[in-house]
């Protein structure tokens, strides 16, 4: 599956969202992307182990602690490119289907392995923006 279409099924599928390094700050990218899409119906749950409550929703430490309470369909990673195997990992031990790295994130042997074990991945793209250009073609 391209990206193009990974993207397409990412958003038109996905219901429930985690973010990976969403900050309380709502001068923060991650704040703004997580609160756009909460307003376009995603299920946010944040991924901060700083923070008991983000955007409405309780916050975890970690993908594991989330998924313990919640499914997980898409990890939306707003890290430092270094931290994505360990995120990848996580991801694909809570059985999540999606991996989506934002603007300026990429790490290719984390997305092969993810693609490997059937993962949708999306890298270097802001899902607030891919959101807007297939709201704009009636695409979602």
């Amino acid at each position: 599956m391209n990206e193009a279409d990974a993207i397409r099924q990412i958003l038109t599928h996905a219901r429930t969202i985690a973010v990976v390094g969403l900050s309380p700050n709502p001068a923060r990218p991650s704040h703004q992307v997580a609160r756009s899409l909460q307003a376009r119906g995603y299920r946010i749950i944040p991924i901060n182990p700083n923070a008991t409550e983000i955007l409405g929703e309780k916050a975890y430490p970690s993908l594991t602690d989330a998924a313990q309470e919640q499914v997980i369909e898409v990890v939306n990673c707003f890290r430092r490119s270094r931290e994505i195997p360990h995120i990848v990992d996580e991801a694909l031990a809570i059985k999540a289907k999606a991996v989506w790295m934002q603007l300026g994130v990429s790490h290719p042997a984390a997305a092969l392995k993810a693609q490997a074990a059937g993962l949708r991945v999306v890298q270097n793209k802001c899902i607030k923006t891919e959101h807007a250009v297939l709201s704009a073609r009636g695409v979602i």
